[in-house]
């Protein structure tokens, strides 16, 4: 992972504080290990801490500008198909200093303006600086696997990957938030764009937020289809799907293991993490390096398991029996989350997470599996429950904002836009139609 960081004053005779955008990259220097970088031109600010993946020359150095200086941008992520992109964009014309993700970016933004954001397949969290349009574009990926949150009031915006470094704006309402902690004791998470301190949201998936001339607003650019999706009714049917499936999640994983640092996989031996490992060592021509944990109680030891996958697969596996000792790993979560979170796995990922640091750099692991297709309990229920109707059910163009924030819905209580005056532009004066793009599991942990 990288981590960004930044502060877009409004009134553009106000120079922005350099000394926030340092302290806003060291208190996440965590992040991002390799490479750090501070740009600051009159009102902009953008700073970033680089993990480095792609490209490890100082090509890949952010805060990133393009040829002329026009559009800067810092980036946290990665786009799996940048490839693919990279291609069109220079036979339409476009040059590229660097072999990074990061300036594929940069010139799709140039020509598609914020419908790059339909082109991207990928893990995001970005801000690109307009210098033309005196514009700042910050966006999320479409499930929320960057983290972006930012503070707005009628002097400005700070943005970053954490809330630690929105708070190291020391104009930001730090007030705990009562409604967000109602949540959390609900959900055992604060759900976005709510956060445990007033002043600071977090930015929905799959939306943007664009700022200029002194106000801002909040777009929606994918929602989730939740259209009744195939059925397979007959023998040939079910085996059409199981082919198309093995296709999607063989091309999604081989996306994934484009990297220039070594990788590996977490693998609990269930059929989520075995899945992926078995997606790898396909198409690796090294054994893959797995990583496991088990525990003293054999209730939870699933170490068994992970072994029999090792093995079938020829992996170099390696294991950890976690004895935990949650006084012990709770300052460190306390500090990283920034925000109460009670899902008790926080613990064994911690622990397995430094294990797999200390031999390579990137993991592939099977989270989201369960999502989607059913693997809780919880979905079992609701099958048998069967569909529910309700007539406050609407569709996707009745609860759209006319300002184009997007569903009501999506905004507990304090709405994270404001949208003032006259429309703003979305795009650049070349803005292109495009293709969504397909989904985006396994997840890449980095």
């Amino acid at each position: 992972m990288c981590g960004i960081a930044g502060r877009l004053n409004f009134d553009h005779d106000r120079a922005v504080d350099r000394g926030l955008i340092q302290r806003m990259c060291d208190v996440i220097a965590h992040r991002g290990p390799d490479d750090a970088g501070i740009w600051c031109d009159g009102p902009i600010g953008l700073g970033h801490r680089r993990l480095a993946i792609i490209d490890l020359s100082e090509a890949g150095h952010q805060p990133m500008s393009n040829e002329d200086g026009s559009l800067w941008i810092t980036f946290n992520g990665e786009i799996y198909n940048f490839i693919e992109l990279r291609l069109e964009l220079e036979m339409e014309g476009y040059r590229f200093r660097s072999n990074s993700d990061t300036e594929v970016i940069l010139h799709l933004y140039h020509r598609d303006g914020v419908d790059c954001l339909q082109r991207l397949r990928g893990m995001f969290a970005f801000a690109i600086w307009d210098v033309r349009q005196r514009t700042l574009f910050l966006a999320r990926d479409r499930v929320g696997k960057k983290p972006l949150c930012y503070s707005a009031d009628a002097y400005g915006i700070t943005f970053g990957s954490e809330i630690k470094a929105v708070l190291q704006d020391h104009d930001v309402d730090r007030e705990p938030d009562p409604v967000a902690i109602h949540h959390y004791l609900t959900y055992q998470c604060v759900p976005a764009p709510l956060c445990a301190f007033k002043g600071v949201h977090k930015l929905l998936p799959g939306h943007y937020l664009l700022a200029r001339d002194g106000r801002y607003e909040v777009r929606r650019y994918w929602k989730l289809s939740h259209r009744p999706k195939a059925r397979a009714t007959t023998e040939r049917q079910r085996r059409e799907l199981e082919v198309e499936l093995i296709e999607r999640l063989d091309e999604a994983t081989s996306l994934r293991m484009i990297a220039d640092v070594p990788l590996g996989a977490f693998l609990s031996g269930g059929i989520d993490s075995s899945a992926v490992v078995a997606l790898m060592s396909a198409r690796s021509e090294a054994p893959v390096r797995t990583f496991s944990i088990g525990f003293d109680d054999d209730a939870y030891n699933e170490l068994a398991y992970a072994r029999k996958v090792a093995a079938h697969f020829g992996t170099d596996h390696t294991e950890f029996v976690v004895r935990p000792n949650a006084l012990e790993v709770l300052p460190h979560l306390v500090w990283h989350f920034d925000e109460p979170f009670a899902d008790a796995s926080a613990i064994p990922t911690w622990y397995v997470s430094r294990m797999a640091r200390d031999h390579v750099t990137v993991v592939l692991n099977g989270d989201g599996g369960d999502e989607s297709f059913a693997g809780y309990d919880r979905h079992v229920a609701n099958q048998m429950a069967g569909p529910r109707t309700s007539t406050s059910t609407r569709s996707a163009s009745s609860t759209r904002r006319r300002s184009g924030t997007g569903p009501a819905h999506a905004m507990p209580r304090r709405c994270s836009t404001r949208a003032t005056g006259r429309p703003m532009p979305t795009t650049s004066p070349t803005r292109r139609s495009t293709r969504t793009s397909p989904p985006t599991c396994p997840t890449r942990c980095s």
